[in-house]
């Protein structure tokens, strides 16, 4: 059912594998996708909300009458969401306020040189346009992992786009509503896609001129490959937590790991879409032809079997066979995934030496699903490799850190030649300059 890259043996016939050409990966391009959303974008720099009407009726099949939801929807939605689902979600927030509160940064004042001073303030982002997909499947959960630490932060303006959809007479999900109105956002727009991106970081006016949406300083959330090729187009108008692409999960695992458990979490990934990576890291033959088992048992009772037959028999999937456990963990640190289960013996040593991982899922009793929803953790996470150079969404993404420089004239005095001595070498004597005219009369 899912290929096999088998790596045994190469260390000890003197290889250096490239490891990162060698796992398996989704194939995704961003940059041909750029050709296609940059029309979308400036259609909706010029004409607004006129442009995105059209691009609903063409894109999502619906006609809408506004941009914005109503208040009244949302507290419709609200007032009519599964108390059970209310439950949940208002778990989920709950343990995602826990773990983001810790994540706040506290004000540091250093005093390099007696009268001298350097202050780092966190000032969170003023305006942000919060992301949340709406294509194969529902992600209130997204809602709370875009909503809570930029909420933690301080963010002033929270905004919210989403797909409309034509089985709710172009709203986004009414579950997707109900979750923003129990976080208290009542800005939301039923608009998705590269759309939703240039909306967010143009501001769109309608017809008669009146302002629908202000512009914001950031977008995050995760979105289809147009939704990140719109993000790549306009990231310097507007700050990006990532170009996220498609859901995968890679574990880790030796003999001692329940084959139906890993089964199991390789599906619950390859369900999200036909492009998801689901990996499998092993140093045991056995365990291997175990998963394959219940894998072939378990697709076929799953719901949505021809989205995960697709994604498990894609490219972007494999069992990758290791010589042992370091080689194995060598080859995750390579892949970088977005999830990494860690179902080993001595899991938790082992979860401790992982370089490059969104998020790390340690033991049996850890499943990547706990971490889409109640863990506290975030699942808005660096996926194709970037958890190598970039983390999860968190509080500091929304902050920004200025530093504030105080000295005296003592302090200034004493550090003035340094100063000019290398403004000097670097041929700009205006710098060094500037300093002196702070000393002019005493010389």
């Amino acid at each position: 059912m899912i290929r096999r890259i088998d790596l045994r043996g190469r260390l000890a016939q003197g290889e250096d594998p490239d490891y990162r050409a060698l796992v398996p990966r989704a194939p995704v391009d961003v940059e041909s996708a750029l050709d296609a959303v940059r029309p979308i974008c400036d259609d909706v720099r010029h004409r607004g909300v006129a442009a995105l009407k059209e691009l609903a009726a063409r894109f999502d099949g619906v006609q809408l009458d506004d941009v914005r939801v109503p208040e009244a929807a949302l507290t419709e939605a609200f007032e009519t969401l599964d108390p059970q689902i209310r439950v949940a979600l208002e778990e989920s927030i709950s343990r995602a306020r826990k773990v983001h509160a810790d994540q706040r940064r506290d004000t540091v004042t250093t005093a390099v040189v007696p009268g001298g001073t350097v202050t780092e303030r966190w000032v969170p982002v003023q305006r942000v346009g919060l992301y949340v997909p709406g294509g194969l499947a529902v992600y209130p959960s997204s809602v709370v992992m875009n909503v809570v630490p930029a909420q933690v932060a301080g963010v002033e303006s929270i905004a919210v786009a989403s797909p409309p959809q034509k089985d709710f007479d172009g709203l986004p999900h009414p579950t997707i509503l109900a979750a923003c109105a129990l976080l208290g956002v009542t800005e939301v727009y039923a608009t998705g896609g590269a759309q939703a991106v240039a909306m967010f970081a143009y501001g769109v006016r309608d017809e008669s001129g009146e302002r629908i949406c202000a512009p914001v300083d950031l977008v995050t959330g995760p979105g289809n490959v147009y939704v990140a090729a719109a993000k790549r187009l306009l990231k310097g108008l507007i700050g990006i937590d990532a170009e996220a692409g498609p859901t995968e999960i890679a574990v880790l695992a030796d003999e001692t790991a329940n084959p139906a458990h890993v089964a199991a979490d390789l599906i619950s990934q390859a369900e999200h879409d036909p492009l998801a990576a689901s990996v499998l890291v092993t140093d045991s033959p056995a365990l291997a032809d175990a998963v394959d088992a219940e894998l072939t048992a378990q697709v076929a009772a799953t719901k949505h079997v021809e989205r995960v037959n697709t994604s498990l028999r894609g490219e972007q999937s494999g069992v990758v066979l290791v010589d042992d456990l370091d080689q194995g963990l060598a080859v995750v640190d390579a892949y970088a995934a977005e999830h990494l289960e860690i179902q080993t013996r001595g899991a938790q040593a082992l979860a401790a030496r992982v370089r490059n991982a969104g998020a790390v899922f340690v033991g049996p009793w850890a499943p990547v699903s706990l971490g889409d929803y109640a863990a506290g953790s975030n699942h808005v996470l660096p996926t194709g490799g970037s958890s190598r150079h970039s983390s999860g969404l968190s509080v500091p993404s929304f902050l920004r850190g200025i530093h504030v420089i105080e000295y005296d004239e003592a302090a200034l005095r004493d550090v003035a030649a340094h100063v000019e001595t290398l403004a000097d070498a670097e041929d700009l004597p205006a710098h060094g300059a500037a300093v002196r005219a702070r000393f002019a009369q005493e010389r």
